[in-house]
């Protein structure tokens, strides 16, 4: 795919990255609660990731955003260990490689905030993206770390920085 960015999330995005998430999980038949779905600031991602050491980032082509990621610090955790949250991509930018250069980037991010892991949460049936995480050195854990209210969420893998 020619043609697009990768971007810090602009307060004006915030409308298309929900819609961009919730259409993700309706395709993917995702469960609602107990996932990112039911966050409370699926709407305000712009806000919530302007806070310190988080960071949101948007693929756009044509000016339309297609795909999306972050990072941010685990809650109640080690202030040394952050979370990488709602990677999603619409179905036509998968496979194409833009997910790898949007882990690069958030990984870069956490390394560059000063976090010393990174800790995510996925779906079972989700299998290319774990094998991406697998492929940047992700490890999967026994257990969920932190306070992520994600109970629906029963992958959990972690990667040393």
């Amino acid at each position: 795919m020619e043609n697009y960015s990768i971007r810090k999330i602009k307060k004006e995005d915030n409308q298309a990255v929900a819609q961009l998430i919730r259409a993700v999980f309706d395709e993917l038949n995702i469960p609602k609660v107990g996932t990112a779905y039911e966050d409370p600031y699926l709407d305000l991602m712009f806000e919530e990731y302007s806070k310190p050491k988080s960071v949101y980032y948007v693929v756009e082509k044509d000016g339309k955003i297609i795909g999306s990621a972050g990072v941010a610090p685990l809650e109640n955790e080690a202030e040394t260990i952050c979370e990488l949250q709602k990677m999603y991509f619409l179905p036509e930018t998968r496979g194409l490689g833009i997910g790898s250069q949007m882990m690069e980037k958030c990984l870069q991010s956490a390394k560059d905030f000063g976090f010393e892991k990174c800790y995510l949460e996925t779906m079972p049936f989700m299998l290319d993206a774990q094998k991406l995480y697998k492929k940047v050195g992700f490890e999967y854990i026994c257990s969920p770390m932190g306070s992520t209210g994600h109970t629906s969420c029963p992958i959990w893998m972690l990667k040393k920085l």
